[in-house]
């Protein structure tokens, strides 16, 4: 996927209403959260890599927790 995260994640959530309607026929749904988790795990792939990058430039290499709060919708 080369779309940025801003991009993914509006695709992501307009795929989450999508299958919450619940007025697409079973096969569409299955494709569409087969989509889904391949979108979350770019998300969380771009948000890993971006807290390593945080790190690194961090005076102290600490971090405080930090989840997005739409991460714990799928975690």
């Amino acid at each position: 996927m080369s779309k940025n995260f801003e991009e993914n994640l509006e695709n992501l959530e307009n795929l989450v209403k999508e299958l919450e309607s619940g007025d697409i026929p079973l096969e569409d749904a299955i494709e569409k959260y087969s989509e889904a988790m391949k979108l979350i795990n770019e998300c969380n792939k771009t948000l890993n890599e971006s807290k390593e990058r945080i790190a690194k430039i961090s005076e102290n290499n600490e971090l405080k927790d930090f989840v997005p709060w739409y991460i714990s919708l799928f975690s």
